[in-house]
Parts: structure tokens; C-alpha cells; sequence
């Protein structure tokens, strides 16, 4: 049903991109009505404008904290227009029929991130806005609602094209879209008070993508990764892509030293720590060529034409980096579809969620690498051993468990990841290892959790393993620390598990 607006209800925080909307309901002889900022604003565009107080009465009073809650706004929004007694109070009170509201709510989140001053934080709580959003969009059989200023270009158009006139399905989206707004302004204040981070995924722009996790799964977006990354080249991001990328920028916020790493389903195939990111690159990619293939690519250093040409050799889906130089990203950009993705922010949610049984799994993310370092072995670990069980106790918090990875001098030499038991973990990695014909004598061994048994560390040590890092925590903890004293081989446990499922 086409529906001509006559008269529109403005109070903004944003006064950006409001401007053009203003004089095209101007030229279309639409009433507006306004208050504070909002009404100087148009005022100032020279546009007549009635002040909601000749509505009401009443001043905006108590600071601002009272200024559009009166019967006369409200009913003008809510009145039914199909209604008979409706039609009959708004005329008995002098009631104006509102027919556009365009409100957007105080910047909540923003004063959240930008002070701790709780006061100034309670005030950005709106109260008439969202009043007035859900008002207009419960009423939406008659009224249009727009409740953030990236829908201003959408009104536009439609003001334009339809002159003034907008359909009950063009009514019922702008709808949708506030009451998701109202929905994520109320989150984010429920986030405040119970010092959370849950993500209402729909205030966030939705991306549908081509598929799943597999072809016949329908797959959605709900996020801006623009807020995390500028692409720079290749197609767009599919559901498995999303997933190992958001794997890959987690393991890479957790080195300090030149790192390049190679994600494939979400675990590192390729790990190395260099002096520079062309040797991180040739170590990592040694770990595991054959895995390489198709995978996900990360580093926290800049792309030099020499990495570039390396890469350039091998099929891969996506790389990130914090820079490129421009001549390694001519050669990088020769494959149209490979996805280039300069990180210029870290991940910021400091909780994990997961849909489970009909509801909603939360916990806080995995930080940290060892809470303590007890050297419980036959030996004091030498320093290059404790750098190496370090970084190797970070790349098995990053496997799927059970997980083993088996580091030397900064380079993953095999890893044994989502197995079953944690001897299949162990002969996973040791295989890996001799498939790309490392010598593991002097290699470090990381466990993602305790040895319930001394078998993977007798094992381990017929493979040249020399030294272990685990959390510890077993009942039999003795058998495995008894082992490494009988054998000189060094122990750390960290009293830090690291499960990943």
C-alpha cells in the first residue's frame, strides 16, 4: 500500500548526510518537526521547522533528559490510520499525524571507549529515541522509520523516485532495520552493566557469502571486517576463509619476534620465527610444503618484493600482512582472485561464543602462554631450549586438541593436531617431522595438556626430543617427571592448560 508522507519528525545526534534529505522533504512541502540541535540545524538551511515544544507544551527540561516523551509525539507516531477511535483522539487533542521519524540514538559505545567517568557514560543512555524508533516502527503499516544515517541514502532515492510516496514493504524493511538498531543499543548497554561483549550480530552489516562450510549450506556475515582489515586485492571472502583467517590474525597477535605462519582449517601447518620475513617465510613454508597448498598465509612484518616472489610460487587463498611494498604487491596482485588483506586492527572481543544445544556457549579467549614455569625435569632447560618451548607452547595452544608440537630453533618440525589420544598426537608429529627430514635431536616438545602416562615422553626422547612443556595437573605426573630426572631430559610444567575443540 503507497503512502504519501506529509509531515516528519527529525532529532538527530549526526547531523551528517542529513542535509540533502532536509531540503528534499523541503521541495516536497512536507511539515517537519524538530527540537534542539536538530532544529537549529534546519533552521540554519533555512528550511521552516515547528519545534516539538508548540506539540507539547512543555520546554525540554531536566537537562534534555525530557523533550519528545509527551502524548502529543507519541500518538502522532502510533495513531492508527485505519482506525476510527484513533483518528477521532488525535483530532479531539490536536494531535499531528507523524509520518517519518528519523531519530538515531546517543553514542553509548563511543563514551563507553572514550571514558570511565560513569556519569557522562549514564547520560549517553537514550531514552525518547529509542522510544520514539520503536514507536515509529511498530506503526510501520503507516509510518517510515530511520534510525541510522547509513540508511540516509536509501530515503533519498526513495524520496526522489517515488516522490514522497513510500510502499508497505519499503515501510516494513526500514522497520526491521531499526529494531535491530534498538536491539544493539540495549546490548551494548546490557554489555556495560554486565561487563560483557556479546555481539548482536544484527546491527552488524550482513554479507551473504556463496555458500557454508560446505556448498549446500546457506552462509552469512554478520560483521565488518573493513573495521580489521583494507582488501587490497582478489575475490571476496568465503565461509571457510573467514574461519581460518580469524585462526590465523589469532596466532599472530601472540608474537613479539618476526613470524610468518601458514593456517590451513584453522590449524598452523607452518610456523617460523627469523630475523627477517623473507627467512620466516622459507622456514615456515618448510615445515610442511605439501599442506602450504591452498592455505592461508600471515605475518606481522611487511611484504618485500623478495617475500612476494617466494609466495608467488605456491597456490594460496589468502595472505595478511601490516604492509606491502608496492612493488611486491604488483607481483602479489598478478592472480586476480588471491585475497591481499592489510591488517591495521587487532581482534577486539575478549570472549568466544559457539551455538550449542539451542542456546549459547560463552568464554573468555585462551590469553597467555604459562602461568608458571617449574622446572620439574632431570635439568634447567639452556636459554635457546627456553625460547624454542615458548614458542612452541604458543603454536600448540593454537592446535586442535589433542595437540603436540614438536619446535626447533623457532620453526615447527611437526605437529599432531584433533586426535583422539595424545600418543596418536605425538606419532602424528614425529611423522610429520621425518616426512620433511628433520632431525628432531635437540627439538622441544609442547603438550596442549598433562601426560596422563610417561609413554608419549619415553617415545618422544627415542625421536631426540630433549626437553617438554606441558600444564601438568595428572595424577601420575611423577612417571613422566620420574623419566625425564633417570634421563637428564628437561621439564617445564606451566599450570596452564590449552584445550582447543
Amino acid at each position: 500500500m503507497q503512502k504519501k508522507i506529509q509531515s516528519a519528525l527529525i532529532s538527530v545526534f549526526y547531523k551528517d548526510g542529513l542535509e540533502n534529505i532536509v531540503q528534499q522533504l523541503h521541495q516536497l512541502g512536507i511539515t517537519i518537526y524538530s527540537t534542539g540541535g536538530t532544529q537549529k540545524f534546519i533552521e540554519d538551511l533555512q528550511v521552516p521547522c515547528v519545534p516539538v515544544e508548540s506539540l507539547t507544551t512543555y520546554p525540554s527540561i531536566l537537562g534534555g533528559r525530557v523533550k519528545t516523551l509527551h502524548p502529543s509525539v507519541f500518538g502522532g507516531i502510533l495513531g492508527r490510520r485505519d482506525n476510527e477511535t484513533d483518528l477521532q483522539e488525535m483530532q479531539e487533542y490536536k494531535i499531528p499525524e507523524i509520518d517519518l521519524v528519523i531519530v538515531d540514538l546517543y553514542p553509548f559505545e563511543e563514551t563507553v571507549k572514550s571514558t570511565t567517568d560513569e556519569k557522562l557514560i549514564i547520560e549517553k543512555i537514550d531514552i525518547g529515541g529509542p522510544s520514539m524508533i520503536r514507536a515509529a516502527a511498530k506503526n510501520h503499516a503507516s509510518v517510515v522509520v530511520v534510525a541510522a544515517k547509513k540508511d540516509y541514502t536509501l530515503l533519498e532515492e526513495i524520496l526522489k523516485e517515488q516522490n514522497g510516496e513510500t510502499s508497505l514493504e519499503q515501510r516494513r524493511m526500514f522497520a526491521i532495520k531499526a529494531f535491530d538498531v534498538c536491539t544493539g543499543y540495549d546490548m551494548a548497554i546490557s554489555n556495560y552493566f554486565n561487563q560483557s561483549d556479546f555481539v548482536n550480530p544484527f546491527d552488524k552489516s550482513k554479507t551473504v557469502l556463496r555458500y557454508g562450510e560446505n556448498p549446500h549450506q546457506q552462509g552469512i556475515y554478520y560483521g565488518n571486517a573493513d573495521e580489521l582489515f583494507d582488501k587490497l586485492n582478489g575475490k571476496e571472502l568465503s565461509y571457510n576463509n573467514l574461519v581460518d583467517v580469524d585462526a590465523a590474525v589469532q596466532i599472530i597477535a601472540d608474537f613479539d619476534d618476526t613470524t610468518f605462519a601458514i593456517i590451513k582449517h584453522t590449524n598452523v601447518c607452518g610456523i617460523a620465527s627469523r630475523q627477517t620475513i623473507k627467512e620466516s617465510w622459507d622456514a615456515a613454508l618448510a615445515g610442511d610444503p605439501e599442506s602450504a597448498f591452498g592455505g592461508v598465509l600471515v605475518c606481522n612484518g611487511t611484504i618485500d618484493i623478495a617475500t612476494a616472489n617466494a609466495i608467488n610460487e605456491i597456490f594460496f587463498e589468502v595472505l595478511i600482512a601490516p604492509a606491502f611494498d608496492a612493488d611486491a604487491l604488483e607481483i602479489l596482485k598478478t592472480k586476480k582472485n588471491r585475497i591481499l588483506l592489510q591488517q591495521k586492527n587487532q581482534l577486539s572481543s575478549s570472549n568466544q561464543y559457539r551455538s550449542v544445544l539451542n542456546g549459547i556457549l560463552a568464554q573468555q579467549n585462551d590469553t597467555g602462554n604459562y602461568t608458571d614455569w617449574k622446572e620439574e625435569g632431570g635439568r634447567e632447560t639452556a636459554d635457546a631450549e627456553k625460547e624454542d618451548l615458548i614458542f612452541a607452547n604458543i603454536v600448540c595452544k593454537h592446535l586442535k586438541s589433542n595437540a603436540i608440537a614438536l619446535v626447533k630453533n623457532k620453526q615447527l618440525y611437526g605437529k599432531g593436531c584433533g586426535q583422539t589420544s595424545r600418543i596418536d598426537a605425538l606419532r602424528q608429529s614425529i611423522e610429520k617431522a621425518k616426512q620433511f627430514n628433520f632431525d628432531l635431536n635437540g627439538a622441544v616438545l609442547s603438550s596442549d595438556a598433562f601426560f596422563p602416562f610417561d609413554d608419549c615422553v619415553k617415545i618422544a626422547h627415542e625421536s631426540g626430543i630433549q626437553s617438554f612443556i606441558q600444564p601438568g595437573g595428572s595424577i601420575r605426573d611423577k612417571d613422566s617427571i620420574g623419566y625425564c630426572k633417570k634421563n637428564n631430559l628437561a621439564m617445564v610444567l606451566t599450570g596452564q592448560r590449552h584445550f582447543k575443540h
